[in-house]
């Protein structure tokens, strides 16, 4: 069988315990895959799996974040059920085999044969052009004509995109720029970098910083970033509009009839996360389609699209994807982005507010207090949920200033999946007001060593005439109520959250 094996920052790999039922390995050139890239190629070679290895959007270098990711053969994360085989199997190794001698050229194309004394004869590694299948992929899906024309025609629009060091700046050059005519300096940090450049590689207004200067200047009328693995995005228009992620995905959903590869397939049903705001859910109902509602994590969507429940996900991390890969994929959602704009010929701003007016606005913010200590987290959490979940504390009623909010239900959120019947539990707490305001909190499990603990607040909006705020002053109540239940200030001694988005 095959496997396909990327290492997405390092130029250098190394193969330990190659298993006797592996022969053979496939990897991007230099080491270089995107992560929608990786799905894209097992499933176009139908490998048996493949091994990412990404500090994802955090930090990377020496000091910095390593992670191990494992795609399944539908070129998605592995479920939970394979994730906790590997576990018990790990516990079983006494031990393994290396080939300190084996040497590969990452940077020459073509397979590569080696005589490692088991049952393949010869052990083959194939190192394939980190682009080319996946572009092949979105050529399918998109008409290139419309966007090179927006790109390039009588009307063109001038892009920024920042690949913020990761590995998505060998795809922004070879599909953007030379397929689509962006001009070249349109793309900035596109060198891969160990450490990407000293900064976190994280699509946001807190790290993205370069490119929200830039477009603040007003020159660009579009702009998009990255994540290090390339499977995170974040889109601001000209002058620095920003579009939250659960905007983003709500409006992709709303204008899928730009994309041929959706008129092609058809909609059969959309996917968000639990924490990821309720604005699909409008689109979803105008559609007649159904939503379904998940745990954090790709892999929930994975079970969803293979059943064929399901063509488009997203979650408010800035991920999103359709049943084109298994995994999220930033730069197919800044091409639906693109297609969107040529066809509607309008400003993203000017698409965003269109939106509202007719939908309403979801006022939405996630404050995030990293680096917390595990236990004071864990405590934070587990009193928390023995509030809520008291009898005392349904129907309760909070004024702050002149807004009262009446909790209408709580939970602990559990999510049962429609095509398996596996039940995942404890995923998040969830207070819900009667006027469909959220407050959601929920443990990241994104770091090993300390803990992240994410707020989540949501409030809908109808009247047009109240879509010009601010959402941190108009969620400023419902965060109030979320601080004072949970004490995060007065249990961790921190004075506010380290990120917001």
């Amino acid at each position: 069988q095959s496997a396909l094996s990327c290492i997405d920052i390092k130029g250098i790999c190394w193969f330990v315990g190659i298993p006797e039922k592996i022969g053979r390995l496939v990897i991007g050139q230099n080491g270089i895959l995107s992560t929608p890239a990786v799905s894209c190629i097992i499933r176009k070679i139908k490998a048996a799996g493949g091994i990412i290895l990404t500090a994802s959007h955090s930090p990377g270098g020496p000091g910095g974040e390593f992670g191990v990711k494992f795609e399944v053969a539908n070129g998605g994360p592995a479920p939970d059920i394979v994730s906790d085989k590997i576990y018990q199997i790990s516990k079983t190794l006494e031990e393994y085999a290396i080939c300190p001698d084996l040497r590969v050229d990452l940077s020459r194309l073509g397979r590569q044969e080696f005589d490692l004394e088991n049952k393949f004869k010869p052990f083959r590694v194939e190192i394939v052009d980190s682009v080319d299948i996946y572009l092949n992929l979105l050529r399918s899906i998109f008409d290139f004509n419309a966007i090179r024309n927006l790109l390039t025609g009588p009307n063109q629009i001038k892009i920024r995109i920042d690949a913020m060091n990761g590995v998505m700046g060998p795809y922004v050059r070879r599909i953007l720029c030379d397929e689509l005519g962006a001009p070249a300096n349109s793309a900035i940090n596109c060198i891969p970098l160990e450490d990407f450049g000293g900064q976190p590689p994280d699509p946001n207004l807190t790290y993205a910083t370069a490119l929200l200067e830039a477009m603040r200047g007003g020159e660009y009328g579009f702009g998009a970033a990255f994540d290090a693995d390339g499977d995170r995005y974040m889109i601001l228009g000209q002058n620095g509009f920003f579009v939250n992620a659960s905007d983003s995905l709500a409006i992709i959903a709303a204008n899928l009839s730009c994309i041929p590869y959706f008129c092609q397939m058809g909609v059969r049903g959309f996917g968000r996360s639990m924490p990821t705001s309720t604005a699909l859910d409008k689109v979803a109902k105008a559609m007649k389609v159904p939503v379904y509602e998940t745990p954090a994590g790709w892999r929930y969507f994975s079970n969803l699209m293979d059943s064929g429940r399901c063509s488009l996900c997203g979650e408010e991390s800035f991920g999103t994807g359709s049943d084109h890969l298994r995994e999220k994929d930033g730069l197919w959602a800044v091409l639906v982005w693109l297609s969107i704009l040529g066809a509607r010929k309008q400003s993203v701003e000017e698409i965003v507010r269109d939106h509202w007016a007719k939908f309403g606005r979801h006022y939405y913010c996630r404050f995030d207090y990293e680096a917390l200590e595990p236990r004071t987290a864990y405590f934070i959490m587990r009193d928390l949920e023995a509030l809520i979940t008291e009898k005392s504390f349904s129907h309760q009623q909070f004024a702050v200033g002149n807004n009262i909010y009446s909790v209408e239900r709580t939970d602990s959120f559990e999510y049962i999946d429609p095509v398996d019947g596996t039940v995942t539990k404890r995923q998040g707490l969830r207070i819900i007001f009667s006027d469909a305001s959220r407050l959601i909190f929920r443990m990241s499990a994104s770091s090993h060593v300390r803990a992240t603990l994410r707020i989540y607040a949501e409030s809908y909006e109808k009247d047009p005439s109240q879509h010009n705020k601010e959402p941190q002053a108009v969620l400023s109540p419902l965060i109030a109520i979320a601080l004072k239940i949970s004490q995060i200030h007065e249990r961790t001694g921190r004075k506010g959250p380290t990120v917001i988005t």
